[in-house]
This record gives C-alpha cells, structure tokens and sequence, in this order.
C-alpha cells in the first residue's frame, strides 16, 4: 500500500508522530477510510526501536482482540447457512455447558453457587452476555480468580486447545445468570470452537478456506513464518503502566523468538491472528460494502445489520472497571455507540467497532461513511490516549457525511 495524504489531517499526523517522538509508542499507523476508499494513510515510527527500521507499510501486527471480530462473521456465516439458532442453547453444539451453576451475588468462594436459571444460548455468546469472564478484567474478584487457578489463560497455557479451553470454562460457575449482564469474556474463543464443531474442520481451516482465502488476506494467520518475520512488528510494554502518557518502552514480544514465532495448539478465536493493514483492511472493506468485497460474498446485508443491532437486555450496557465506555451496548461481535462522546459529531452515532489489547483499533460509522484504522503494538494499548485522539481528530476533519 502507497502512503495517502488528507489536506484535512495534518494536525493528526502531527499528533500520531508526537507520540512516537515520545517514546510513549514505538509506532503507528493511521489510516481513514470514506465507503470503501482510502483518502488517508500514513505510517509513522520504527518496525524496532533497537534498529529503528522505519515501519514498513506492509508490516506484520498482532490483532489481538480485533479477532473476535472475524471470530463472529464466521460463526455468523454457519447461522446463514442454517446450522443454528441465535436462541439455540450452546449446550446442543458443546454438552459439557449444560446444567451451568452461577456464583451468587455476594459469593466469597466459588463454591457458593446456586443453578442457573436458563442455558446460555448462542447470542448470548456473541453478545458477551452468557456469564463468561476472561481471567483479568477484574483480578480479585471470585470468577477470576477461579479462572487463574484453574490455569484458564490462553497467553501462558501450553498444550491448550480450544476443546480443552471450554472443557475447563463448563466446569467453572458462570459469574451472573445468563442473558443478565454483560462482561468482556472468553465467550469469543468458545465461539471459535463452536465453528469448528459446526463445521467439521479446524478453526484456522475454516477461516482460510471461507475468509482469508477467498479475501486474498494472505499474511493474516496464527503465526508469523520465519520467511515473513522481518516484517513483524517487535511489541514493546511501557516502563510505567499506570501513566499511558509517560514516556519509555520496553521490549514485550520478539518477532523471532516470540510468542508467534511458532505454531500454536491453541487457535484463539478471542485474540490469535496476526494481520497487516492491507488484509485486515480488506476485511473491513466487505464489512461496510454490505458483506461482499470484490466479487467474495462473506456474508449478507441483513446478516451485518443483525450483528449491528443491540443483543442485550435494557439497562445493560458495555463496562469495563478500568475504562470508561458510557453510552455502548453490544451486538453480534460488534460494540455500537448509542450517543456521541464530548468531542464527537452526532454522525458518530451508530458507530461499531472493537479493538485489540496492544493498540490495534478499527472502527466503522456508517452516518459519517468513515472507517478509521490505527495501529500499534504497545502492551496494554487498548483505550489508550493516542487511539481518543486519533478519532476524534479524524471525527473533527472528516466526520460529516461527504
């Protein structure tokens, strides 16, 4: 990809750069997209700080949790075809989550549990709703605390898989009943496995052969070959995780020796895809074209408006205990804005999107016709400061309809 300059947007290269010059990231890259063309695109900073390659158009990201997303489409793909029903309990695909037991509301121990008072179904794991939790979100607590002893962590489990994954999550109480709540989960690594039941073929089969291949996406995988990792982005951690605006960067992940240097048994459907800007990019390109990109249908246009439309009870919305996501619900796989942020124009409204831990952000809003894309590999780097300033500079240049 050639790099594309706006007349509008000099102000956000400014910025996006500023936060390389202070080291509070090695990288990004910053790209803006109006329907499905590119009027923007610029990279700035190093592939490395040791060598400080600049950073290569083509360079090799990890997606992290901008997985979930191709995740969903391809659970989506099976509910066209008619393999299940959104309200389906996921009992009838994985038997090992039937009779669910819940922690209860003031539970000390993960013993005190009474019976679920309904399955999980289908949406309910699309939408993030089934009860699941992710090990992290909220350490202390009772439910993650059972997840980090029973060694329920996809990042340091060796030999895991995603069979063995949901085997270990069924024989653990959910953290509210079903449908009643929303927490960010491995709901979407149960998805994944739930693909490969339906399908009869490994997860990474399935995408290769319904998405990645049919779409071209050919550097987007689960691993990075030793013939492609000079274009792997090295992933640095900040020295002071408490102050995102704090300059100073330490190396996290190694393109050669790394965490995605090899195979892996364990295919994440939450969080395992490595992907470029060109590939990834041409996956959201059949996203807002309706589900088909170049002749490749993914899905249908109802399809994408299901999985654009809020899935969750009233009164439920997105909540982090670290970040603050007023005024978001969550659909199929996508979280949606219901209103404008301070420094946003109404037109973000409507707007889905989800991003990836170490700084991989996409989002789409179809009353403004823009896409945005920015991405860099720090650890964390989800809501961190550069990708707020990134949209709302882009919402403030480009955010009215053209």
């Amino acid at each position: 990809m050639n790099e594309i300059t706006h007349p509008d947007l000099g102000a956000l290269h400014e910025r996006m750069q500023w936060y390389v010059d202070q080291e509070i990231l090695s990288c990004c890259v910053a790209l803006a997209m109006r329907g499905t063309d590119i009027v923007d695109f610029r990279t700035f900073g190093y592939m490395d700080l040791e060598t400080r390659r600049p950073l290569r158009s083509d360079a090799i990201f990890r997606m992290y949790s901008n997985t979930k997303i191709v995740t969903s489409v391809a659970l989506m793909m099976l509910y066209e075809e008619g393999r299940f029903g959104l309200d389906d309990p996921l009992s009838g695909v994985l038997p090992a989550f039937r009779d669910m037991r819940v922690l209860r509301p003031e539970a000390r121990s993960v013993n005190d549990v009474e019976p679920a008072r309904s399955p999980i179904t289908l949406r309910q794991i699309l939408s993030h709703s089934a009860g699941l939790s992710y090990g992290f979100i909220e350490p202390q607590s009772v439910v993650d605390q059972a997840y980090l002893a029973a060694g329920l962590n996809p990042m340091t489990a060796d030999g895991m898989t995603l069979a063995s994954l949901c085997d270990g999550l069924a024989q653990l109480p959910l953290a509210y009943h079903p449908g009643t709540n929303w927490r960010y989960s491995l709901a979407t690594d149960v998805a994944a496995r739930v693909v490969e039941v339906l399908s009869g073929q490994r997860f990474d089969d399935f995408l290769k052969t319904r998405i990645l291949g049919p779409l071209g996406m050919v550097d987007t995988d689960f691993h990075v070959p030793v013939e492609k990792q000079d274009r792997f982005v090295t992933q640095y951690a900040p020295v002071d995780i408490f102050t995102p605006m704090k300059g100073g960067l330490v190396k996290a992940d190694d393109p050669r020796t790394g965490a995605y240097s090899q195979p892996k048994s364990f295919l994440s459907g939450g969080g395992g895809l490595v992907s470029t800007v060109s590939d990834y990019l041409t996956f959201l390109k059949a996203i807002v074209n309706g589900g088909s990109w170049e002749g490749v249908r993914i899905l249908r246009d109802e399809t994408l408006a299901l999985m654009r439309s809020n899935q969750l009870a009233p009164g439920i919305g997105v909540r982090f205990p670290m970040w603050e996501m007023s005024s978001t619900v969550f659909g199929l796989g996508f979280a949606l804005k219901e209103a404008a942020g301070p420094d946003e124009p109404a037109t973000a409204i409507g707007e889905y999107h989800w991003g990836g831990m170490a700084g991989t952000h996409t989002w789409m809003a179809p009353r403004a016709g823009l896409t945005g894309v920015c991405m860099t590999q720090r650890m964390p780097g989800f809501w961190h400061p550069f990708s707020h300033d990134f949209k709302r500079m882009l919402y403030a240049s480009l955010g009215q309809p053209a």
